[in-house]
């Protein structure tokens, strides 16, 4: 195996991002090097930071990014805003990572692995139970939350296509009712650096019009958590933002992120006068046809079971929690 493991910063992991000769699968956008660094600096837990490298002679096999309080490792990230994590492998490089990692675990006196909404695909729910598994180690499995998403077509009629008879219906009339109004213009925005706080100010704006549970996630940490974020995802060219404008005033919107051809909803805002229009839903419903037209082959509702997520062709996937002993 002849593997070595360093701790190393963000920026290292950075530039093994942006390197093109590296093999390491990324594989959402929760796990890239710019959005765990925000989260950490924002959120400031009370954990010591632990950026794992693994390394077979001077080529990186694989990257841990964890967080460790009291002998127990979870991934760097919370279930409030990072809707999935894992791992960073090289692909075939799974096994040799995972035990360098464990065996660099417990030297350091690390006893257990607590690791939340892991989406089946991950490689710590396809490699790193396996291999706990035949180490002997006490492993608790079990589903904790759902996902959706949806595979997209190449034209908006297809997409249409998919829906049930009814829910195509009534995705016609709304969008129909919607363009008799006057002055009706649906915005899909590549935020650049320089647009990013205008228009991050306007989406919180619409997002302090929310009311129940909505209303009370927007604390004064999170605001300054989605601003952060925002001009650090814009900075790479990931943020894209869906604007819906009645008479060039913005009524919806929705905050989202273009990588890996995967279109992500993180999240929407939306002015509730216009529940007559249905402008919160028809947002959405028009980012799905923008990432239509970019040729995107993914749609990620994200994380949560919400009805309207079925109803415009979202597919389930259960998330996991993996808690492993390590002995």
């Amino acid at each position: 195996m002849n593997c070595t493991v360093a701790q190393e910063s963000f920026d290292s992991l950075t530039s093994y991002w942006t390197d093109s000769s590296n093999r390491l699968k990324w594989g959402s956008v929760f796990v890239l090097p710019p959005w765990l660094k925000v989260w950490w600096q924002e959120f400031r837990p009370e954990t010591e930071l632990s950026l794992s490298v693994v390394r077979r002679d001077k080529k990186v096999v694989g990257i841990a990014p964890l967080q460790i309080r009291d002998g127990k490792a979870s991934f760097v990230g919370n279930a409030d805003v990072c809707d999935y994590l894992d791992f960073i492998i090289a692909p075939g490089e799974e096994t040799d990572f995972f035990n360098t990692l464990l065996d660099d675990l417990q030297q350091r006196g690390i006893n257990n692995l607590d690791l939340g909404h892991l989406r089946p695909d991950s490689a710590a729910a396809t490699s790193l139970v396996a291999i706990a598994q035949s180490r002997k180690y006490e492993i608790l499995l079990q589903a904790e939350e759902v996902t959706l998403e949806l595979a997209l077509p190449s034209t908006w009629e297809s997409y249409l296509a998919m829906l049930t008879k009814k829910q195509r219906h009534e995705v016609r009339r709304k969008l129909r009712r919607l363009y008799e109004t006057d002055n009706v213009t649906y915005l899909y925005v590549q935020a650049r650096q320089e647009e990013v706080s205008g228009l991050t100010d306007t989406f919180l704006k619409l997002f302090s019009l929310s009311y129940g549970e909505k209303a009370n996630f927007m604390t004064p940490r999170m605001e300054s958590f989605f601003r952060s974020l925002a001009e650090a995802m814009a900075g790479v060219g990931l943020l894209r933002f869906g604007i819906l404008e009645l008479d060039k005033l913005p009524v919806a919107m929705v905050m989202g992120f273009d990588y890996n051809d995967t279109m992500y909803l993180y999240n929407s805002a939306y002015d509730p006068r216009y529940d007559y229009l249905s402008a919160g839903l028809l947002s959405k419903i028009l980012y799905i046809e923008g990432s239509i037209k970019l040729g995107r082959g993914k749609f990620d509702f994200l994380k949560g079971a919400e009805e309207y997520k079925y109803r415009l062709g979202g597919k389930e996937l259960p998330l996991y929690n993996c808690r492993i002993a390590i002995n």
